[in-house]
């Protein structure tokens, strides 16, 4: 007895199979496929139609993040990579979210010398507060491991 099949697509079954039929070309297949919606399914070729796994890639065309202010010193590592922040009082230098491999920077815009502490998960160096306490303008880098977010940063830059 051959096992039946259903083709769907976005939830309307739009043909019945069952083992052994072929379906526009293909009898059978264990690789992706891919298709132009007019011609039918072949299998899609690693590194031409997709990346293949495990390969390094080489990017033709630009690839960012968005710059997203946030103005309280608390950054949200799944909105975007990159920040903006002027601060209207004293803050803690918290990131949330924390994804491993994840870097970025955050253009700290600290017009009125606000004093700027750090969260436990916020690893900086012995001088990274007092830097960044001072009015200026800096330039936080940060990596983070998934635990923290590690941070360095620019002296005032005009």
């Amino acid at each position: 007895m051959a096992t039946r099949y259903s083709l769907v697509l976005n939830g309307t079954t739009i043909q019945e199979l069952q083992s052994g039929d072929t379906v526009i070309g293909l009898t059978s297949s264990t690789a992706l496929q891919k298709g132009d919606g007019s011609t039918g399914l072949t299998a899609a070729s690693a590194g031409s139609d997709y990346a293949a796994p495990g390969t390094a890639s080489t990017w033709t065309a630009s690839q960012r993040g968005t710059i997203t202010t946030d103005n309280d010193g608390s950054f949200d590592l799944s909105v975007t990579n990159n920040f903006v922040c002027t601060p209207t009082g004293t803050f803690t230098l918290t990131f949330t979210n924390h994804t491993a491999g994840q870097s970025g920077y955050v253009l700290l815009i600290n017009t009125s010398g606000y004093a700027v502490s750090a969260a436990a998960t916020t690893k900086v160096s012995a001088t990274f507060l007092s830097t960044v306490s001072a009015a200026g303008t800096y330039l936080i880098s940060y990596l983070d491991n998934g635990t923290n977010a590690y941070c360095t940063c620019s002296g005032a830059l005009s």
